[in-house]
């Protein structure tokens, strides 16, 4: 049981790591898109994509991960953190689902503005790693709030 929970606390952790950290190379390619010729934003937008696919796959990782740790581990589902950690995930969840690709699909539509795309891409971005870090925060500090 104790190898069991460990490997699952590992999957977890490094799911984690790699919901959140590839996020933050989307910050230079999207600073990078301002000035880029039209074959270099579609190389561009492609390493956003995959880098969000690349999150989106390690965020379902790391929510099995959570569910076999809380039916396995010493914290029951109506504890604050998890309550907390878990809305938090529903937002990032849609906000990851609806967010990056309203805004990708608009970047090659005529009658849009590519600073503006670009702008609420970087926008987009800086709340999805907020939410990503708030999540963390959560789960890690594990606050009692009630």
């Amino acid at each position: 049981m104790k190898f069991y929970y460990g490997a699952v606390v590992f999957a977890h952790v490094v799911s984690a790591v790699i919901s959140v950290g590839p996020l933050f190379l989307l910050l230079p390619l999207i600073r990078r898109l301002r000035t880029a010729t039209a074959e270099a934003e579609d190389i561009y937008l492609a390493f956003i994509r995959v880098i969000i696919r690349l999150v989106m796959h390690a965020g379902h990782v790391l929510v099995v991960s959570g569910i076999l740790l809380l039916l396995s581990g010493p914290w029951p589902w109506y504890t604050s953190w998890v309550i907390l950690t878990l809305a938090v995930m529903l937002v990032s969840g849609f906000f990851l689902a609806t967010g990056f690709s309203v805004v990708l699909k608009k970047f090659h539509e005529s009658g849009h503005e590519k600073e503006v795309i670009i702008t609420k891409l970087h926008k987009t971005a800086w709340i999805y790693i907020s939410l990503m870090l708030v999540m963390l925060w959560l789960m890690v500090q594990k606050p009692v709030v009630w």
